[in-house]
């Protein structure tokens, strides 16, 4: 049975202690405390998640308590709970370590999915705490969700590393698919920065009037429908990292305010005359050339130079086919327990049928695919009936033809269908001899310890 998260209320109001009890005991382990002090006597004997504070209460207020406790190590995940009239002194509570705030009287739902994003993001932070802490050991370590052993897929890996704690904007380019938003996370994941948000924005999602109220936030009353203060992702992000994918799609007039933020480090809400100070780290995508934009006079060229700081180029799937297997490895493994699915393997001739398809949707494409694979296959191993249509179709008739009558010929000699610990095997064994032995390189390449390696390498009999 899986653990629940706990959660500690702190509040002055019993009404509200008690009724957020009542909400949340069905899926959180909960713990009350009427005052900070006696919240922060909890925390230090209960391995609290999340704790929910009010703003204002006799004694230490919502703000100290958030402040002291923030800066713990491992520390809980912090939610204000304030009145609407305090929102700016919530606001100030993020920026001393409050993950996120909510208004009184409290919408049950949107508690809820905060409490939910909060989980996720309490549970990257400790893993990044553990991956910080290796890598100022001198350990190698490999990056959570990238996968691949090719020479190219190494290279971004170690530039990833290098660039990490840098203040340098990053611009990731790439084709539609190919992990552009991953490799942004990892790049905040490993930085200094991890403790504070990682705020994502797709520009091509909003027009443009929508786009600069998300990214610069506005006053009340800036336009019609502005009923009250909103505050923008730049603002949401700072001290972290913001993310701005599709880069490409944002007009002119986005594209003058943006370089402004960027040269001044400050910005002016939608409406508003103030000028905020911002400590955010940018980092953007496109599948787009920006360069050839600038050339014909879509893009500015000074904001061009601004986000080319640094540049992180993925590869399209078919430029390092190599690492096909691993991932359909990793993402079979990863569907098949979302799933709940038993499901043994590939076998051997729908991994070749897949290695000949180009993947033009890259790994968001297979993923894809092997997620409709496992959720629609009738038996306990993904086959060349498995692979959807539109990719059966894309490789032609000839190619399924000859897989398949290499298929029945392997089935009359018993040829057993390829397993995950053959693969694994297989994986391991590649590994070793793209790295010429070393058993670190090789372990960080496959996402193991060390030690999981040497385990294998009994396990297996490899030498």
């Amino acid at each position: 049975m899986m653990k629940k998260a706990k959660i500690l209320i702190i509040d002055d109001e019993r009404n509200t202690r008690t009724g957020l009890e009542a909400a949340l005991n069905e899926n959180y382990d909960v713990l009350l405390a009427e005052e900070a002090s006696k919240g922060i006597a909890l925390l230090k004997k209960e391995n609290v998640d999340i704790v929910l504070t009010d703003l204002r209460m006799p004694g230490m207020n919502g703000m100290d308590f958030t402040k002291e406790v923030s800066a713990w190590d491992n520390a809980p995940l912090i939610i204000m709970l304030t009145a609407y009239g305090s929102v700016e002194t919530a606001l100030e509570a993020m920026k001393v370590g409050a993950y996120d705030y909510l208004t009184k009287p409290i919408n049950l739902d949107n508690l809820e999915m905060m409490i939910e994003r909060g989980l996720d993001v309490l549970k990257q932070r400790r893993a990044n705490v553990k991956l910080r802490q290796e890598m100022n050991s001198g350990k190698k370590v490999a990056i959570e969700g990238i996968i691949g052993s090719s020479e190219c897929m190494l290279e971004l890996i170690d530039q990833t590393k290098q660039i990490a704690d840098a203040r340098s904007t990053v611009l990731i380019t790439g084709e539609s698919g190919t992990g552009k938003e991953v490799f942004a996370h990892a790049i905040h994941n490993l930085s200094l920065r991890n403790k504070r948000p990682f705020v994502a924005v797709h520009c091509a999602s909003l027009n443009e009037n929508l786009l600069e109220s998300e990214l610069f936030g506005h006053e009340k009353g800036a336009f019609t429908g502005a009923t009250e203060r909103k505050i923008g992702r730049f603002e949401s992000a700072d001290g972290g990292s913001l993310f701005l994918d599709e880069i490409g799609e944002i007009s002119p007039a986005t594209q003058v305010k943006l370089l402004r933020v960027l040269e001044i480090r400050a910005l002016e809400r939608v409406g508003g005359t103030e000028s905020i100070k911002i400590n955010v780290r940018l980092l953007a995508a496109t599948n787009r050339d920006l360069k050839a934009m600038v050339s014909e006079g879509t893009f500015r060229e000074d904001l061009y130079y601004r986000l080319n700081v640094v540049n992180l180029h993925m590869p399209a799937l078919r430029d390092h086919a190599e690492d096909i297997p691993l991932l359909l490895n990793y993402y079979l493994k990863l569907v098949a327990e979302e799933n709940d699915k038993k499901i043994t393997g590939f076998a051997p001739e729908a991994v070749k049928v897949l290695l000949r398809y180009d993947w033009p949707g890259n790994i968001r494409e297979l993923r894809n695919t092997v997620e409709r694979m496992v959720v629609l296959t009738r038996g306990t191993s993904l086959t060349i009936g498995d692979i959807p249509e539109e990719i059966r179709s894309g490789l032609g008739n000839k190619i399924l033809k000859k897989e398949e009558a290499e298929a029945q010929e392997e089935a009359r000699t018993e040829t057993p269908v390829l397993d995950l610990k053959v693969q694994e095997k297989n994986n391991i064994t590649k590994a070793l001899k793209n790295c010429n032995g070393n058993r670190s390189r090789a372990a960080e390449l496959l996402g193991i310890s060390r030690r999981t390696l040497h385990r294998k390498l009994n396990e297996y009999n490899i030498q």
